[in-house]
Parts: structure tokens; sequence; C-alpha cells
């Protein structure tokens, strides 16, 4: 049967509307977070290497700031829209509300395959969508952060960029930023790190031990290499991986760290071609592999009704943003898996930004253990008290999740008087 929706911005909806009605709140507090506050979509001209003009179209959508500046990536992709973005937006006020740090949700990006462009190209695009944007965008307004497509490189030629524009050095306007230019340590690896620590406190709380498990991660960019590698580090068994190119199956393990390297190496960062003892498959038997843990960490809408009974886990931590379809979440939920959702699951890459934030405007810096200690705190104190609420409402973590930060940002909203 296939999906009623695969629009990523109605599923939000629907994921707001489903907490608002277990929390009981006033109608008003929905009809206030269904949309972002306000969007802006910016359609730009970049020369080309060629000497010809080529016109851009962008977006950026600030979902709510009760609580704070908006905060969220930038994306490149062909399959950036303004529903994707309005999407992402929201679930960043949300993931921002769960582990507590005082931002709303923001969300940008830009409708380019990156791969087609030179790195001149790429650094004329970025510098002219941070012009394009500039209205809207500020340290104490809405601080952008690096997304698919993105890198520190190109959030060092946006802050440089914005920071002409100003005519002083503004270090806080964009997070991702390299460790030499006013990026945090810690943060590059943040959002797999902290999706490996959603991982064992899942298998905690499931009675389970990480070092007798094994685990499947589905994307291996910035998020699933970094999950993979700390889930193999906490000593659990990665025994397939996949990404765009193949699929790499090991049942004695996959060595994570070579593998990494290995695609370091590549043009493309593809993984195929890696052998050492791995079976190499089509991308989507991943779906397929016996496991304990499954982490989608590519794009949304990964789980589908069409491959979640393919799935052979106990246990779902979602490293993507929005990779499961409420049809498909529902089959999760009836049969009985425990499912750790992305706005709490992948919050360590906004936990650490607003580290880097914050080390920005103090200008001091923390050492690399003393930022993942601090990012592991947020995150487990928030698993536990999804877990609490889970339990007390009897409800799935996810519904949990959004009503714990849609309570918090109603309570800013009322106090503000929106409502």
């Amino acid at each position: 049967m296939a999906e009623k929706t695969l629009n990523p911005f109605e599923i939000v909806q629907q994921q707001i509307r489903s907490a608002c009605d277990k929390l009981g709140a006033e109608e008003a507090v929905y009809e206030l977070l269904k949309q972002p506050l306000r969007t802006l979509e910016v359609n730009f001209p970049v020369k080309m290497d060629d000497g010809s003009i080529r016109v851009f179209t962008g977006y950026r959508a600030q979902h709510n700031d009760a609580l704070g500046p908006a905060k969220g990536g930038i994306r490149f992709h062909p399959g950036v829209n303004f529903d994707e973005v309005k999407a992402l937006s929201t679930w960043m006020t949300f993931k921002c509300g769960v582990v507590g740090v005082p931002y709303g949700g923001g969300k940008g990006g830009i409708t380019v395959d990156p791969s087609e462009l030179s790195p001149g190209e790429l650094e004329r695009l970025s510098r002219a969508y941070i012009i394009a944007i500039s209205p809207v965008i500020g340290e104490k307004k809405d601080i952008p952060a690096p997304d698919v497509g993105t890198n520190p490189q190109i959030m060092s030629w946006m802050t440089d960029e914005y920071s002409r524009m100003r005519g002083e050095n503004v270090p806080g306007i964009i997070t991702g930023k390299p460790v030499a230019f006013g990026g945090s340590l810690a943060r590059n690896e943040a959002t797999g790190y902290g999706v490996a620590l959603m991982m064992r406190e899942a298998a905690k709380k499931n009675g389970l031990d990480m070092k007798d498990l094994r685990v499947v991660v589905q994307g291996f960019g910035n998020v699933g290499s970094f999950a993979a590698m700390y889930a193999e580090e906490l000593g659990a068994k990665v025994v397939a991986i996949s990404d765009f190119s193949c699929c790499l199956v090991d049942e004695n393990g996959i060595d994570v760290k070579a593998l990494r390297e290995y695609a370091a190496k590549n043009k493309n960062k593809f993984i195929t071609g890696f052998g050492n003892g791995t079976q190499e498959l089509h991308r989507e038997a991943v779906f397929g592999v016996e496991c304990d843990i499954f982490s989608p960490c590519a794009l949304e809408n990964a789980i589908t009704s069409q491959n979640v009974n393919q799935i052979k886990a106990r246990i779902i931590v979602e490293g993507a943003n929005g990779p499961t379809t409420p049809e498909a979440n529902k089959v999760l939920n009836e049969k009985g898996l425990f499912v750790v959702p992305d706005i709490l699951a992948n919050a360590g890459g906004v936990t650490v930004s607003y580290f880097e934030w914050v080390q920005n405007l103090m200008n001091h810096y923390w050492p690399f253990d003393e930022v993942q200690e601090k990012q592991e705190q947020l995150m487990v104190k928030a698993f536990n008290e999804i877990i609490s609420l889970s339990e007390e409402y009897n409800v799935d973590m996810r519904t949990a999740a959004y009503m714990i930060s849609i309570k918090k940002v109603a309570d800013a909203m009322k106090l503000r008087g929106w409502y």
C-alpha cells in the first residue's frame, strides 16, 4: 500500500496535532505551531566558471522564536523545496526544546547538486546565498549551520561574507565552522556521537549491553559514519552500513574506522569497493539485515510502509531528520519496537552548535572532552525525561518528546502574550 503522504511538512503537522491532543493544549497552540512564523524565498545570480550566469533558488524558514533565536542548518541538495525547509525548521524547534537549548527552529537550503559545481562556483554560490538571506539572519536572530551538502568550509565562506557586510568579525552568525575559524571542538562529531549515546541509553533501558549488540546504520555521511564509529567504540558490532552506492554486510563486524578512511579517500566518498571481508549488496538490502539496533542516518522518509516489515531489529535510533513516515511509525509501534525519535536522537548537532555559539559570544573555548561531557549530560537528561513522560501518559517516545517540547514552547508563548 502506498504512503498517504511523503510530504515532510504534512508529516510534522500530524505529529504536532497528535502531541497537542495528548497534552490537552489550547487550539491556539497548534495554530501557532503548525506554520513557521516567517519564511523567505530568494532567487539570486551566480557567475559560473564559463562566464555564464545561473539563477539559483534558495529558502530560509524560521519556525518559532519564543524560546530564543532561530537555529538550523543550510542544505544544498537537488531535492530542496519550500515544504521540506518548513518541515525541517519545525523539527528544529522541537529538537531544541527537547534538549533544553534556548533556541527556536530555523532551516535553509538551495535547490542544487553541489557535486556539479567547481570549488569556485560553490564558493560564489555560498556567498551569494548568505547575502540574499542576510536581512533575516543575525547572531541573536537566526544562526545557520551546516546540513546535507554543506560543510565547515562553506560555513567559513558564509561567515566571512556576512562579516564583510557588517564591517566587523561576527563569528557567532554561523556554527559548524572549522576549529581554526571559531568552531567548537567536538562539533563535527556531535550528531553521530549523540546517536551512539542514544543507542547506549536505549539498550540500557531495555536491559541490554552494547557489547552484546549488532548495529545496522543506513547512511554513511557525517552523521552515520560517526554514529557507527562511536557505536563500535561502545562495544557494539556494526554488521551493516549503507550509502547511496551499496550496502556492506559483515556478521563479524565492519571495521568502521578503516571504512571511514577508505570513504574519505574516494572522490565521491562512497563505500563501494571497500572489501575487507564485507559482502556488497544493493543499498536497499540494509533494511533486511538482522540486528539489535537499526539507525537510519540518511534523509527523510527512509522507513516507509514498503520496507518497515523488512526491519529485523529491537530498537530504532533515528539519526536522520524525519526518517520514518507516519504509516511506518504505526507499524513499529504495533510491533513493539523501541524507537528513539529524531528530535532527540540527532539533537547532538544543535546541542554542540549551541555550545559553539556560546563560546563565540564569550570568545572563550572549551576542550574536546568537556564539550562531549556537556553534550552527554544534556542528552541523557532529555532521554530520561522523555521516558518518564512516555510512561506517565502511556505514549510512545516520539509523542512524549513532542509533548515535552511543545509544552516548553507553549509556556513561553503564553508568557509572551501570543495567545
